[in-house]
């Protein structure tokens, strides 16, 4: 079973059709389809149903998927160190994260270290972080609160208070800060369900015994931003990934009871990899 037939499953499992797939990896369609079906030949197995224009794993298909890419991270973290002689003068970190902001500086400051390593960011939520991670999609994950995870190594990185932000017409909007128990009242915008933010709000509202009014639910930061900006609530944000808007007016929740976590996460098997080992120490050097 060589590798070039492995990739050629993966490519096709991760596009869905053998046209992407060849186009990704750049070979001819033909060239792709008869190193799928001599894998298949191979192995007297069908790893596809062809119907029509879909392609669909089989039950096979599904149960090899993982270990195909468990193998294909194996190949690139083979490749690394035989051609990088440990000096990481060539690479590719696969990064995971659920918001851009802290992940942004920890990339910014580790390709100033190692310049020649190539660096993705794939942004999803926590649980789609943490499925890219056991099947090898990525190889560090940035998470916005800690995960009690079996299987996982992890660092803490940041802790930051979550603010209100407010229409310039509220009454908060004059104010630095509010109790928590002023908010019982208040129309609060709330992320969807799985949010850090709404869940570390969630926590602090429900020990200080308050059951908060909730005047919309909103699945995306902008759209959030816009329903605050036209007084249909109020927005909560990590004081991180606040950005500043004539609109609406930031306020602190008195003594900070509600904060996110910024964590990062990889397999404890792949801890001690010369690659992800790099990029641990360079957050580690900027982590407050």
């Amino acid at each position: 079973m060589s590798a070039a037939k492995l990739r050629a499953f993966l490519a096709v499992a991760r596009h869905g059709s053998f046209s992407a797939a060849a186009r990704a990896l750049g070979l001819s369609q033909p060239t792709l389809t008869t190193q799928v079906q001599g894998l298949e030949r191979q192995h007297k197995v069908e790893l596809f149903h062809r119907r029509g224009h879909r392609i669909e794993l089989t039950s096979v298909g599904h149960q090899l998927l993982p270990i195909a890419r468990q193998l294909a991270a194996l190949e690139v973290e083979a490749y690394n160190l035989l051609h990088d002689c440990g000096e990481l003068t060539r690479g590719q970190l696969k990064l995971g994260a659920v918001g851009p902001f802290h992940v942004i500086e920890m990339v910014d400051a580790y390709r100033q270290r190692y310049p020649k390593v190539d660096v993705s960011i794939r942004l999803g939520n926590s649980a789609q972080v943490f499925g890219d991670l056991e099947n090898y999609v990525i190889d560090v994950g940035v998470l916005a609160r800690f995960h009690d995870a079996p299987g996982f190594e992890t660092m803490a990185y940041a802790r930051h208070a979550i603010i209100l932000f407010v229409h310039l017409d509220h009454p908060f909007a004059a104010r630095e800060s509010v109790s928590l128990r002023e908010l019982a009242e208040q129309p609060l915008l709330q992320r969807e369900a799985g949010s850090s933010t709404r869940r570390a709000l969630e926590s602090a509202l429900r020990q200080a015994g308050i059951t908060p009014r909730v005047a919309m639910e909103i699945g995306s930061r902008e759209a959030l931003r816009e329903a605050a900006a036209r007084g249909i609530g109020i927005g909560v944000v990590s004081e991180a990934e606040f950005i500043p808007d004539a609109r609406f007016r930031p306020v602190r929740i008195q003594g900070d009871p509600a904060f996110t976590e910024t964590h990062l996460y990889c397999l404890k098997e792949r801890r001690d990899s010369l690659l992800l080992g790099s990029f641990f120490e360079v957050a580690h050097s900027l982590r407050r």
